[in-house]
């Protein structure tokens, strides 16, 4: 203990004998040290998705005669857009922020991310080619340049599943081009339906990834190859209903600016005293609540204002994909908040539209785990833009 006493006093009086000058220049360099350590460890923990493989960039579908398609190469609006994006970087030539990517060739594209989704995936495309077709007409209606809300797709982007998720989503496109009355599949507000509706050849397209990537980068990936006017990315579950598609538009034409850019964020806010809520597990409404206290705490005002950021229904004007797409970098849980910050960053305006929602089993969201992942995925997000670690080029 002596020895110890000994030791504190001797470095207490060599700091009293130091002068102030060198003291904080060693404050200042220790300062500086740490800062660098903690910026290096951000860069070494902070996600970079990985490019797009060769056969990712393909799809199929269904042909006039029912038989499986060959793979086809997608459109990319990114890569041309990137494309010009280089061309100006060359010339030295700053890009103007109201360049517009290609024009849209229909009216609506439906990005779904599936993984491992078999069983739940055909509920959910009964009940959204019911309303595509009854609102948008046939899928082919739109045309490059049209003024008219016409024309529909649908992108399923099967996330390195392992089971029939492919198959299934195929078969149910056969079988609703084919048939005049198809065979009405079951869904969670459809236990036991009554009809079904015929859809186009071609207006569903399958996409696959090699691996597994996360909801994110399977969302993300959907939205480079849309075609739509508007662009909305919904869950396979069918939790969300998709007949409020509408009031997702009508929400986003209101907050677009001159030019054209908006998104519109479907909420379950609404529904937070529910039953649906009310009877969820005390642990995972603990959890979603210290989430979203973290989100008020972590995001900028304008993200940090949205009551449910993490609803798997949200829609995008076209206008506004080069200021979010090209700059994603989440490909897990919490890519939902990326979005919407490059979303606020950009100033494009965002708007939270109630959208009627329904729990369905099967979720892979693992409560505990999970919730912990994107409490440190959203740290690492914030930091990661705040310090510089990603940013816009």
């Amino acid at each position: 203990m002596d020895t110890l006493t000994s030791l504190a006093q001797r470095a207490i009086d060599l700091v009293q004998q130091t002068p102030v000058h060198i003291l904080m220049l060693c404050l200042v360099i220790s300062f500086l040290a740490l800062s660098i350590l903690l910026y290096l460890a951000l860069v070494f923990v902070a996600p970079v998705p990985r490019l797009p493989r060769r056969s990712e960039k393909t799809y199929i579908t269904i042909l006039p005669d029912g038989k499986r398609s060959e793979s086809k190469e997608l459109p990319c609006w990114i890569d041309t857009w990137q494309a010009h994006k280089e061309v100006n970087r060359k010339k030295g030539v700053a890009r103007d922020p109201s360049e517009q990517i290609e024009e849209a060739e229909l009216f609506m594209s439906v990005v779904v991310p599936a993984y491992n989704e078999e069983e739940r995936l055909g509920g959910m495309l009964e009940e959204a080619v019911s309303f595509l077709q009854d609102q948008y007409g046939n899928a082919h209606e739109g045309g490059k340049g049209s003024s008219k809300a016409k024309g529909w797709e649908i992108l399923i982007v099967s996330d390195g599943s392992k089971d029939r998720t492919v198959e299934k989503a195929l078969e149910f496109a056969r079988e609703h081009q084919l048939s005049q009355h198809p065979i009405p599949v079951p869904g969670p507000r459809t236990p036991k339906p009554t009809h079904s509706t015929h859809i186009p050849h071609g207006s569903i397209r399958v996409i696959s990834l090699e691996e597994n990537r996360g909801k994110g980068g399977a969302v993300t990936h959907g939205m480079r190859h849309v075609r739509g006017q508007y662009v909305v990315f919904a869950d396979a579950d069918g939790a969300s209903r998709f007949d409020d598609l509408g009031k997702l538009v009508n929400g986003c034409k209101k907050v677009e600016d001159k030019l054209g850019r908006g998104v519109a964020i479907g909420s379950r806010a609404h529904l937070v005293g529910s039953e649906a809520v009310v009877k969820r597990s005390k642990l995972r409404n603990f959890l979603m609540h210290s989430f979203h206290l973290l989100l008020r705490l972590m995001t900028p005002p304008a993200t940090a204002s949205i009551k449910d950021t993490q609803c798997g229904f949200k829609l995008f004007s076209r206008a506004s994909l080069p200021y979010i797409i090209p700059y994603m970098h989440s490909e897990g849980w919490i890519f939902d908040v990326e979005m919407l910050m490059l979303a606020e960053s950009a100033n494009i305006g965002m708007i939270e539209v109630a959208i009627g929602w329904k729990e369905v089993m099967g979720s892979k969201l693992n409560v505990i785990w999970d919730s912990l992942g994107m409490a440190w995925g959203l740290a690492v997000l914030r930091a990661s833009w705040a310090l510089g670690v990603y940013r816009r080029d």
